[in-house]
């Protein structure tokens, strides 16, 4: 049993990459980027907090939430930014502890799939650490062929740290610069090793 950490910058492959290891080990997901959003959506505190104090228009007339003008501001704006995560993180850390807890005491696998882990100081909650990273050309155009803009992409690649930096900290690394297929082989092989348990030093998680 394992609480995996699985992290990389925007477009790497972070999120396709904790699919297919979840389906070989029959583990579960924790997506944090999907549990904020999900907050924006449906949390009645977040709302309230979020007009107040990051942008009183970031939800429209029907309730929903303007994702494209809350991502300008606060890609543009440092201050907006740390408020609005100061509203998320700790309720997205908290719906993940509630999860990993769940996990240790079932004996199961958990994955967290968590863009901004290194950033947010969050490594200690985790046995393993595994980085997903891929060149800046391609994370660039991978970005872009989902609606960014070059200027988009380059301001949350600023926002985040470099691959260097997080390989450096890492347990281990999946370099997705290739194909679905190679990704899949990388799952496969990060699998087997995680089933002969003897081969790894799993840290002690601090919760």
């Amino acid at each position: 049993m394992a609480i995996i950490g699985i992290t990389g910058g925007i477009a790497s492959g972070k999120s396709t990459f904790s699919r297919a290891l979840a389906e070989i080990q029959g583990a579960s997901i924790f997506d944090s980027d999907a549990c904020a959003r999900e907050l924006l959506d449906s949390d009645p505190a977040v709302r309230e907090a979020v007009t107040r104090d990051i942008l009183p228009t970031a939800y429209r007339p029907d309730g929903t939430p303007d994702r494209a003008a809350i991502r300008a501001l606060v890609f543009s704006d440092p201050a907006a930014k740390a408020r609005l995560e100061a509203i998320l993180h700790p309720l997205v850390r908290a719906r993940r502890q509630a999860l990993a807890d769940d996990a240790r005491v079932e004996g199961c696998d958990l994955l967290v799939d968590i863009p901004l882990l290194f950033e947010t100081s969050a490594s200690s909650g985790f046995d393993l650490v595994v980085t997903v990273a891929c060149s800046p050309e391609i994370q660039t155009r991978r970005a872009m062929s989902r609606g960014l803009t070059l200027v988009q992409v380059q301001q949350i690649v600023a926002s985040q740290w470099g691959n260097a930096q997080k390989i450096a900290q890492s347990d281990f690394v999946i370099w997705n610069d290739g194909s679905l297929r190679m990704l899949q082989a990388q799952a496969d092989e990060l699998a087997a090793r995680l089933e002969s348990r003897a081969t790894l030093k799993i840290k002690p998680s601090v919760s």
